[in-house]
């Protein structure tokens, strides 16, 4: 049996690279998950959605959250687990970042997680009449805390999932609802990926090959993360052996952010 047996769980940005391990995790430990995304991804078969269902959802979009969680209500009345892991980054200075831009990685960053939260909010409750504590998981970065060149709008964003992060967790532990953040630092995913070929890396001609063992190298473990990594501290934060965690910003960067950057030799 598995930790999240009997728990209903919905996971924003479900077929990306994070947020898909996130799934596949809480399924395999026995939630009912529902992953939910602009497009359920043609290319995965039946194994690879792992038996979660989806639910098409554009966090941007009142509406859509709202037939999300009602979807949820009609099928399981009530929900357990909430992981907002659905994000976007532009590679831009603000100097050469577009207004609408800018409103659009606010929207999908720091809105999405506003809607999806507050119209998930009475399921969690219903969730923690129950005596154990329902989990709200947003996802800041360790960008949040510190820059990296050239992504200033998403830098902004996810310092304010970071504040937005802490005042849910006062706001909702009385209720039986724990928040916290999980920021991740560089995570093999496509949209690290994207950031290898983009400006803001900093290529000045080096190859993808030689950008990403530099990457690895500038961390303390000579490695960047995995989604695998994120899904299993969103497992434990999710479980009851987190029942004492709320508030908290986890920094999950292989000791990138630990060190003095200007001191390596």
């Amino acid at each position: 049996m598995g930790v999240q047996e009997g728990k209903v769980a919905l996971v924003t940005g479900g077929r990306g690279g994070i947020g898909r391990a996130i799934v596949d995790r809480l399924q395999r430990e026995g939630a009912a998950v529902y992953a939910a995304d602009l497009s359920e991804g043609g290319s995965l078969n039946d194994a690879e959605r792992g038996g979660s269902n989806f639910v098409r959802l554009d966090v941007t979009s009142e509406s859509d959250v709202i037939a999300a969680m009602q979807q949820v209500q009609k099928d399981q009345g009530k929900l357990d687990i909430l992981v907002n892991a659905a994000g976007i980054e532009i590679e831009k200075t603000i100097e050469d970042t577009s207004l609408e831009e800018w409103n659009r990685s606010f929207a999908v960053n720091v809105t999405g997680t506003f809607l999806t939260s507050k119209y998930a909010l009475p399921l969690m409750r219903a969730a923690a009449s129950g005596g154990s504590c329902a989990s709200l998981i947003n996802f800041g970065s360790y960008d949040g805390f510190i820059a990296d060149p050239g992504l200033a709008a998403y830098c902004a964003t996810k310092g304010a999932v970071h504040a937005l992060t802490r005042a849910m967790a006062c706001d909702h532990g009385p209720e039986g609802i724990r928040v916290n953040a999980i920021c991740p630092g560089y995570i093999d995913t496509p949209m690290l990926q994207s950031f290898f070929t983009g400006d803001g890396s900093g290529g000045d001609g080096k190859t993808i090959d030689q950008l990403q063992q530099a990457v690895r190298d500038v961390h303390p473990m000579r490695s960047y993360g995995t989604p695998e990594d994120i899904a299993n501290l969103v497992n434990w934060l999710a479980s009851d052996e987190a029942r004492y965690a709320s508030g908290q910003l986890w920094v999950l960067d292989g000791g990138l952010s630990a060190q003095v950057q200007q001191m390596r030799l």
